[in-house]
């Protein structure tokens, strides 16, 4: 991934668990998902968290909730690694079930 890496923890029915570790400087895309809600928990790091209309930072401790079909995005915009779990619900699980409505590396469809 051009912002940084995430990896699977464990995956279950209706659940899916990763581990994302944000660059400094980077961010996620602006996204959405039609299939999934997500719950983030900041454990490294600090940045700024967009949900639906509203931007606030976060740092280590706190903790996200993004319904399903709320345009969300992370970034990075301090000098260490921003690190969360994520824990996703919902009947799609999968990459594919990802709007991008802005991104910083061309990867809108």
């Amino acid at each position: 991934r051009p912002w940084g890496e995430w990896r699977v923890v464990d995956v279950g029915d209706g659940f899916a668990v990763k581990r994302i570790v944000v660059s400094p400087g980077q961010r996620l895309s602006l996204q959405r998902h039609a299939g999934r809600s997500e719950h983030w928990f900041i454990v490294g790091g600090k940045g700024k968290v967009t949900l639906g209309k509203r931007t606030r930072r976060v740092s280590t401790g706190d903790a996200i909730d993004i319904p399903v079909r709320v345009i969300h995005r992370l970034e990075n915009d301090g000098e260490t690694p921003l690190t969360l779990v994520e824990i996703q619900f919902g009947a799609l699980l999968d990459e594919a079930d990802i709007e991008r409505l802005a991104d910083d590396y061309r990867r809108l469809k």
